[in-house]
């Protein structure tokens, strides 16, 4: 691991801010490039006096912005039937692509900024929106939002740890917890005083 972490920082270190952007972009469509191995090395090399927090932060959550938009304009233009004929191949069956509209048409904007936020669900949440067709800013703000919450936590993950790189990882998986915890509970609220049914599709 700590082998991985140095070739990380190093990687990260001589892309710069564009590899950041691209990374994150990556990760947040359907390319599986945790941000948990981008944004904390990156933090790191802030703390190293490399890197500057606020273009780091800021590169980190446009990136995810977008690459969430990759998926949202593809699903919106593209449509429900290219999804459902390669979604096996990014593990979107018909029967789970299926639940997770129905609940979008209800829920699209904290479906939107809570999924920003959940491991998995972040590189599908986009797919929804553009097949509900989520008004675009609200979209964007929502994918800001919970993005840019996330990018932050793991940037300053990154930077407190410092030089204690074989840290990196188990902090980060420590900040998933907390997440979740805060998404369910977000999400226990929310759910308690909106109408139990999904409406029906016309």
């Amino acid at each position: 691991m700590h082998n991985l972490v140095n070739w990380l920082v190093e990687s990260i270190g001589a892309m710069g801010y564009p590899g950041i952007f691209i990374l994150m972009a990556m990760e947040s469509s359907v390319f599986p490039v945790p941000s948990e191995l981008v944004m904390p090395p990156a933090g790191y090399l802030v703390q190293a006096g490399k890197m500057d927090m606020l273009p780091v932060i800021l590169s980190g959550t446009f990136g995810s912005l977008f690459g969430a938009y990759l998926n949202y304009f593809a699903s919106r233009y593209l449509g429900r039937p290219l999804l459902l004929k390669y979604g096996k191949y990014v593990w979107i069956t018909e029967e789970k692509f299926a639940k997770v509209e129905c609940f979008f048409l209800k829920h699209g904007e904290i479906s939107t900024f809570i999924g920003r936020l959940l491991p998995v669900i972040r590189h599908l949440i986009s797919l929804p929106a553009g097949l509900a067709g989520m008004n675009h800013w609200k979209f964007s703000f929502y994918t800001l939002l919970g993005a840019g919450i996330w990018v932050t936590v793991l940037t300053w993950i990154g930077y407190f740890i410092g030089s204690n790189q074989e840290l990196i990882m188990k902090y980060s998986h420590q900040a998933i917890v907390g997440v979740l915890v805060f998404s369910a509970l977000l999400i226990i609220v929310y759910i308690k005083f909106q109408p139990k049914k999904c409406a029906e599709r016309s």
